[in-house]
């Protein structure tokens, strides 16, 4: 891990630290963008979910105020420490997607147009970090070079084979060929 991947991955999440532990301590003051998640995003995910589950869901502004800002306060410190860093960097964009969702920036006055256009950004950055491999090839690339290999091995196998096969014919001809001339010997 480069120092410069640690310290930029630090550095956005403790946005998300202390913007996670001001929605636990205080869930009032976000009241206003936890609201718009409340009346349009949990009606259909509590109608698509089982009815246990849908039970633990919030009903109000503040329950899901303070369980956005418990799932920023886990992300951004998975997100700093780089423990489970990718997880915690989707459940960081989690937690910021359901609001952008919900806001219309085109009827938006132009500070709530500019706070729309950050978080827009924070989604970037933590998609990006999310998706980050540090260099490393990631799964889809490790299956496909798995297959490669394995294509490769079996061409060189079948090919292997087709030689055993012809070579095995050609005596088996060179035989019968031998046999056909000392019966023809025989019989004459």
């Amino acid at each position: 891990m480069s120092l410069l991947r640690f310290a930029a991955r630090t550095l956005l999440a403790s946005y998300f630290v202390v913007n996670g532990v001001k929605a636990v301590r205080h869930p009032s003051d976000f009241l206003d963008t936890a609201q718009p998640v409340v009346d349009k995003v949990l009606p259909p995910l509590k109608s698509v979910l089982p009815e246990e589950a849908a039970a633990l869901l919030p009903v109000d502004a503040t329950g899901v105020a303070r369980i956005c800002g418990g799932l920023q306060i886990l992300g951004g410190i998975s997100l700093a420490t780089g423990i489970g860093r990718r997880l915690g960097a989707g459940v960081l964009a989690s937690t910021l997607a359901p609001q952008l969702l919900t806001t219309n920036p085109l009827k938006a006055a132009a500070d709530d147009r500019a706070k729309f256009g950050a978080e827009l950004a924070l989604l970037g950055g933590v998609v990006l970090a999310a998706l980050d491999t540090e260099g490393e090839p990631g799964l889809a690339w490790r299956l496909r070079a798995q297959r490669q290999v394995a294509a490769k091995h079996n061409a060189r196998r079948k090919a292997e084979l087709t030689h055993n096969t012809q070579a095995v014919t050609a005596k088996v001809v060179k035989r019968a060929k031998a046999l056909r001339k000392q019966a023809e010997g025989v019989l004459s």
